[in-house]
């Protein structure tokens, strides 16, 4: 197998940081072997500064798996980063954006097993003229740019608890009636039941369909968007052989015992899906993308700049990333469920 490539995200969050916290730590806590793509000399600055210093080896993708064991792999990113924890600069975006290209350039020239997200702060890259929404979207622009073909992304939050779906995602609250359509969901539940059988191995995914509206519309009274827009969706991705069932209150969706009734959730909105899973799986939750030619995980927090440089991040969330990676990247895995 390939070794997984992991960015630098932001370079003044707590990426770094928790890449060289992961590395030294590989041994206990089971680390599938990774490279980072990053300014080599900067690593060596921020591991100095986090007491981590320990051998660092410039490499190719292909000498990751060898050297992982007695150094921390860095593929070099050819450019120079001097950003400092908590202070963005010039340099910050740049880099963020070299290394997501480097690392998708290497998954899909076989190169990587997987990519592995560190946070970026979409503030900073919009800044600098970052065109798209996120990292996920971005994601998607690559493989078009690279392959030709179009991706309609998808972002699964997993956690042993839960697994939910945001069908819209970064939106103000007054524009999802605008975006929100039949054919989104149905598109995301194809997209989200076609992942769920091929690299989670579950032979038949178990869809739960929020509604939009309090207690799924009441039967109209508390607006028309689940029965004209949310139940036709269900239907046909019901006609179309997947166990989807909805729309369904969501205030009675995400107990213990509903969550046994299925996989994953696909949910409306960005705060109907990442309230639950947050509460539940805080400081372990992994950001997956569906949709796309090759395995993408993240962990599901910010760069944290208040405590960047500080030793003190909890690398709880990118160890998860990057086992599940490992584990969805691998033909010979054993079957991972996407909600227990």
């Amino acid at each position: 197998m390939q070794p997984l490539a992991l960015t630098l995200g932001e370079p003044a969050g707590i990426g770094p940081d928790l890449a060289l916290a992961v590395w030294h730590r590989r041994v206990d806590l089971d680390i599938p072997p990774f490279y980072i793509v990053a300014d080599p000399a900067f690593l060596k600055r921020r591991a100095g500064r986090l007491g981590l210093d320990g051998p660092l080896a410039t490499v190719r993708p292909d000498q990751a798996i060898a050297a992982f064991p007695a150094a921390l792999p860095v593929v070099d990113l050819d450019i120079k980063v001097n950003t400092e924890p908590g202070r963005p600069d010039r340099s910050s975006a740049p880099a963020a954006i070299a290394s997501i290209r480097r690392a998708v350039a290497d998954v899909l020239s076989g190169s990587a097993a997987a990519v592995v997200t560190n946070p970026v702060a979409k503030d900073v890259l919009y800044k600098s003229g970052f065109a798209e929404p996120g990292h996920t979207e971005f994601l998607a622009k690559l493989v078009q740019e690279t392959t030709g073909a179009s991706r309609h992304p998808v972002m699964l939050l997993w956690s042993p608890e839960l697994a939910v779906v945001p069908v819209t995602i970064h939106l103000p609250l007054r524009d999802i009636f605008k975006q929100l359509s039949t054919g989104l969901i149905v598109e995301t539940g194809r997209i989200v039941a076609a992942d769920l059988r091929t690299r989670f191995r579950l032979s038949r995914p178990r869809l739960a369909i929020a509604g939009l509206n309090p207690h799924a519309g009441e039967n109209g009274t508390l607006g028309e968007e689940d029965r004209t827009i949310v139940a036709p969706a269900v239907a046909q991705l019901a006609a179309d052989g997947i166990d989807a069932r909805g729309p369904l209150a969501a205030d009675s969706l995400f107990h213990e015992g509903a969550r046994t009734t299925y996989d994953a959730a696909l949910c409306m909105y960005h705060d109907q899906a990442l309230i639950p899973i947050k509460t539940l799986a805080f400081d372990h939750a992994v950001n997956v993308t569906l949709g796309l030619p090759f395995v993408r995980t993240s962990p599901d927090h910010g760069t944290a700049f208040d405590i960047a440089g500080t030793g003190t991040a909890d690398p709880t969330s990118l160890v998860a990333a990057l086992r599940l990676a490992a584990r969805l990247a691998s033909a010979e895995s054993p079957a991972v469920a996407a909600a227990s």
